[in-house]
């Protein structure tokens, strides 16, 4: 399970990075989605996958018989998908906003030093 779960995380990554280096803003944004889930499943591999196991350990116990699983990561995690969340918002609102004032989502356009002035 746990290599089927990091082909996974690598094609997140790779097509995440794809999509970044494209020139449209929409693209970018989308990319960046793939990214961050792709990091959000590393972290939760990284903690090891332990099916059936609560994170909890009993006060009475003095060493760990089984194998639990670690609950940090798991914490991490959905701090990060709600910090991603607002990220994703704010950078939706940005799009919009750029488009209606520039009618475009490229990137070399949005770029680009030189005015049209019909004067």
């Amino acid at each position: 399970m746990e290599i089927i779960l990091a082909v996974i995380v690598g094609l997140l990554y790779a097509s995440g990075i794809y999509l970044m280096l494209r020139r449209s803003l929409v693209k970018l944004v989308v990319g960046l989605v793939l990214l961050g889930n792709g990091v959000n499943l590393l972290i939760f591999l990284l903690g090891g996958l332990v099916r059936g196991k609560p994170p909890l350990i009993p006060d009475t116990a003095t060493y760990l018989g089984q194998v639990y699983a670690d609950p940090v990561p798991q914490a991490l995690i959905l701090t990060a998908i709600v910090i991603s969340f607002g990220l994703q918002s704010f950078a939706i609102v940005l799009i919009k906003r750029t488009y209606v004032v520039v009618n475009t989502d490229d990137m070399d356009q949005i770029h680009s030093t030189e005015e049209d002035d019909d004067y």
